[in-house]
C-alpha cells in the first residue's frame, strides 16, 4: 500500500513587505508605488468613466431645455431627390416651413423634410430659444447609451494616465536605486578581492 505524501500549501509571501535583511527601504517604496498606481488607476478610471457619463447626461438634459418642437407647415413643395454633396445623407430634403407661436408670432426656417412633401404638409420641427430650426435633442436610450459610450471611453484613458504617472515615478526611483548600487560598488569593488580570500 503507497502512502500519498501529505501536501503542504504554500503561503503567498508579499517579500517587499516581510522582514529580510536584504530587503531595502526603496523595495518597500517600490512596493507601495506599485499597489497605489494600480488602486488609483482603477478607481481612477471608474470615477472618471462615472464623471463623463453623468457630464454629458447633464449636457443632453440642457439641451432638452433649451429646444422645443412645434409644428410646422411646408411652404412649397420639397424636392424629391437630395442635392448630391450634401454631406451626411439621413434621407431627408431641405424646405422652407412656416409655424405659429403660442403668442400668435409667425415665424418661417428651413428644415429637413420628407422627399416629396407638397405644400401644406404638417412636419414637427425643433425650435431653439430665439425660434431658428435646430437639429432634435438626443432623448430616452440613445441619450442614455452616447452616456455610457462617452464614459465607457473616459475611463481607460484615465486609468492609463494614473498608471503611466506611477510607471514614471517607478522608473525614477529604479534608476536612483541603480546609481546607488554603482556607487557602493565602487566603494566595494577594489576591496572585494579581500572579501574572497584574493581569489575574487
Amino acid at each position: 500500500m503507497t502512502r500519498t505524501p501529505p501536501t503542504t500549501v504554500t503561503r503567498v509571501r508579499l517579500w517587499r513587505w516581510r522582514r529580510n535583511p536584504l530587503r531595502r527601504h526603496s523595495d518597500v517604496v517600490e512596493a507601495w508605488i506599485v499597489l497605489a498606481t494600480w488602486v488609483f488607476a482603477v478607481l481612477g478610471g471608474v470615477l472618471a468613466g462615472l464623471a463623463a457619463a453623468q457630464s454629458a447626461d447633464a449636457a443632453f438634459s440642457a439641451r432638452r431645455a433649451q429646444v422645443h418642437a412645434v409644428a410646422a407647415v411646408v411652404t412649397d413643395d420639397a424636392a424629391r431627390t437630395q442635392a448630391t454633396g450634401s454631406g451626411y445623407d439621413d434621407g431627408r430634403v431641405w424646405a422652407t416651413v412656416r409655424w405659429t407661436d403660442a403668442d400668435g408670432s409667425v415665424h418661417t426656417d428651413r428644415a429637413k423634410v420628407p422627399p416629396g412633401d407638397p405644400a401644406g404638409s404638417r412636419v414637427t420641427v425643433w425650435a431653439n430659444r430665439a425660434d431658428r430650426v435646430v437639429s432634435a435633442p438626443v432623448t430616452g436610450s440613445a441619450a442614455a447609451l452616447q452616456s455610457a459610450l462617452t464614459g465607457v471611453l473616459v475611463a481607460p484613458s484615465a486609468g492609463a494616465a494614473v498608471w503611466c504617472a506611477g510607471w514614471v515615478v517607478r522608473s525614477r526611483l529604479i534608476r536612483r536605486r541603480m546609481a546607488e548600487w554603482d556607487a557602493e560598488w565602487k566603494q566595494m569593488g577594489p576591496r572585494w578581492g579581500n572579501f574572497s580570500g584574493g581569489r575574487g
